[in-house]
């Protein structure tokens, strides 16, 4: 019996031109790209237009709302900015609400000082968990990120990617278990449809 892959779109946290959080954000999508059972992409918040605050009809881009409704689970990688995570990343969120509904989000957080994004983790907790996600608990931080890559973007201690596979396989384990309740218990936030 061939499995359906599951889709896990790793966000992207800011557009900051200078964000060092895209080397982790690349990093967290090779080697998702290298785990059989998923499909990965990127979603760089600079490729969307998210117009107006909120989840209107009107302040949604489309391509994402299609990219969430299709998603079994998120990887979130964020940077942290004065103890909190981005505001382009708290818009992009704010844009769906339906879709993110019994999914789970793994986090990696990023930043230029010693704590490696947790602040910025501990922000998004509240924040998911009020829009239905359900948070794993294997998140991977990267202090000092500006000394953790090699020029050519490759990353200095292969920890990290130890790391990050760990937190792909509670996040698999979770998109699987959710699949499957969404699909199969009834809720009043999924239709089921069986034959």
């Amino acid at each position: 019996m061939i499995m359906e892959k599951l889709f896990i779109p790793i966000l992207l946290g800011t557009t900051r031109p200078k964000r060092e959080s895209i080397k982790v954000a690349n990093l967290v999508t090779k080697i998702g790209q290298e785990i059989e059972e998923i499909e990965v992409e990127l979603v760089d918040p600079q490729n969307y237009n998210f117009p107006y605050d909120g989840n209107d009809l009107e302040n949604k881009d489309p391509r994402y709302s299609e990219i969430t409704k299709r998603a079994d689970g998120f990887f979130i990688v964020t940077p942290e900015y004065n103890h909190s995570f981005p505001g382009s990343l708290k818009r992009m969120l704010d844009s769906e609400l339906q879709n993110y509904i019994h999914k789970p989000v793994a986090f990696a957080g990023v930043s230029n000082g010693i704590f490696g994004g947790a602040r910025a983790i501990e922000e998004l907790v509240p924040t998911v968990r009020e829009m239905g996600m359900v948070v794993t608990f294997s998140d991977v931080y990267f202090p000092q990120v500006q000394n953790l890559f090699n020029k050519d973007e490759t990353i200095i201690d292969e920890g990290y990617i130890r790391r990050i596979k760990r937190a792909y396989g509670e996040l698999i384990w979770m998109a699987k278990a959710l699949k499957y309740g969404r699909e199969n218990i009834p809720s009043i936030y999924h239709k089921i449809n069986k034959l």
